[in-house]
């Protein structure tokens, strides 16, 4: 009977110390996840925006305007597939799908740590 009751205290200390170094890291988890979000969004946002504003800019040129303007209607409509046709709505469905992974990846990154850390005692 004093071996269980032993073995209860056990479990019971794991379980608050578990809950101790989860919240003591949940700020740092919060942080990493708000970096991790917000660069996740402008990364393929600001690729598009690139890939758009050199497309542009090609079709300036007067030798190559029809290239440029194909550039420029071949992004605008695949952009339009992921925004029901509009092209800022498309870029904005990429970044925040983009954002979700890489906060999902973010979290699986974090609990494979606290799972590290605890086999590495």
């Amino acid at each position: 009977m004093v071996e269980m009751g032993l073995c209860k205290y056990t479990l019971y200390r794991d379980f608050v110390e578990d809950c101790i170094l989860i919240m003591s890291s949940l700020p740092n988890l919060l942080r990493s996840l708000l970096l991790t979000g917000v660069f996740s969004f402008l990364a393929p946002v600001m690729l598009l925006s690139i890939l758009l504003a050199g497309a542009e800019i090609v079709s300036c040129l007067p030798y190559l305007e029809s290239v440029g303007n194909n550039g420029v209607i071949q992004i605008a409509r695949f952009l339009q597939v992921f925004g029901s046709g509009s092209v800022l709505q498309g870029l904005t469905v990429i970044g925040l799908v983009c954002s979700l992974v890489g906060i999902l990846f973010d979290i699986y990154t974090f609990y494979r740590f606290q799972n590290w850390r605890d086999h590495q005692n």
